[in-house]
């Protein structure tokens, strides 16, 4: 008869996936407070300023190996219905960062998003008028390479201007 050294610590852990799924899940619904409009995260949340997600819900999942972070938003969001799709990005509807109610976002592409928002580019996306009043259209506007739009009629008063003035040589 063979020995049996009790050591059963040297055996690899195995888990159950659906089991771990399970846990996974129920410890993440006791962070979340159901009440009427907004479910709001009660666990940990990103610190940091606008830009930098703060204020959005975090949790974290144990595996093996790794320990994970993830927006409390989007576990909710795929726990009740389903995958988000690649390359989109979810849109609070309230505006609500600590909110993880799937009823209160939308799925968006991130432009979209961030022309929803508060940020720069949303304060700019609205402005329809350069500062001496002439209209952002279709043919009174310039594109940069880097995204920034430029007023036409403006830059062409700037180059009359400009080459009216005498040339200067350079040696």
């Amino acid at each position: 008869m063979a020995q049996q050294t009790g050591a059963t610590h040297d055996m690899p852990k195995v888990q159950d996936p659906i089991l771990e799924q399970a846990k996974t899940e129920t410890r993440f619904w006791t962070k979340v407070d159901k009440r009427d409009g907004c479910w709001l995260w009660r666990g940990p949340l990103h610190r940091g300023g606008l830009g930098n997600g703060g204020g959005y819900g975090r949790f974290y999942t144990k595996g093996l190996t790794v320990r994970r972070e993830f927006y409390a938003h989007r576990i909710a969001y795929e726990l009740l219905n389903g995958p988000i799709p690649l390359g989109l990005t979810i849109d609070h509807l309230c505006r609500n960062r600590g909110c993880v109610n799937p009823a209160h976002m939308e799925i968006v592409s991130v432009a979209i998003n961030v022309l929803r928002g508060i940020g720069p580019a949303a304060q700019h996306a609205i402005v329809i008028h350069c500062p001496k009043g002439h209209p952002y259209d279709l043919l009174n506007t310039i594109w940069e390479g880097n995204g920034w739009r430029k007023c036409r009629e403006c830059r062409r008063a700037y180059d009359r201007k400009r080459n009216q003035l005498p040339h200067r040589r350079i040696r």
